[in-house]
């Protein structure tokens, strides 16, 4: 292993790269260590993310005259779902509680897991905020939003030339 002199002197220009820089080494290994500490261990439903942190796998497409947001929601149920709308955003909120009870002649198990979401998405287009339609079927949250025929107009294919 290479010893390696942490005080600058004037014949070694000081080392500037991060990974060599010991702090950052330092705190690299301490991030491994809690990250391999924690890995395998998870706590249904809600450990998609770091520490609990519940966020919903979401999906936009993009047609000539509509943008459709689906958001995987495994075990909610519509009531628990708020959709909103604003001129350049929809935004889905939602709030999971679950309860499992197990009984049997020897044990007792109750496991309860509560967690809430909330997601943002910018819309590239101009759309038509009277024609949306939400539907949820089977944990899966589909929001059709149609595009405005200013917005529809505006879009151009452009064609690409070869050199």
């Amino acid at each position: 292993m290479q010893k390696k002199n942490l005080v600058p002197s004037k014949k070694q220009a000081p080392v500037k790269r991060e990974e060599h820089n010991p702090l950052s080494l330092l705190r690299h290994e301490m991030n491994s260590l809690f990250d391999n500490f924690f890995s395998g261990y998870e706590i249904e439903p809600f450990m998609t993310g770091r520490f609990g942190a519940f966020s919903p796998s979401v999906d936009v497409k993009e047609s000539g005259r509509e943008l459709r947001v689906s958001a995987e929601l495994p075990g909610m149920e519509e009531k628990d779902i708020e959709v909103s709308l604003n001129r350049d955003s929809l935004t889905i909120k939602g709030e999971k509680k679950e309860e499992k009870e197990d009984k049997g002649k020897d044990f007792y198990r109750m496991e309860r897991s509560y967690g809430s979401f909330s997601r943002t998405i910018p819309l590239p287009a101009e759309v038509d905020q009277d024609k949306v339609k939400a539907e949820f079927k089977k944990g899966v949250l589909t929001v059709t939003i149609p595009k405005t025929a200013k917005a529809m107009k505006e879009t151009r294919k452009i064609s690409i030339k070869p050199q």
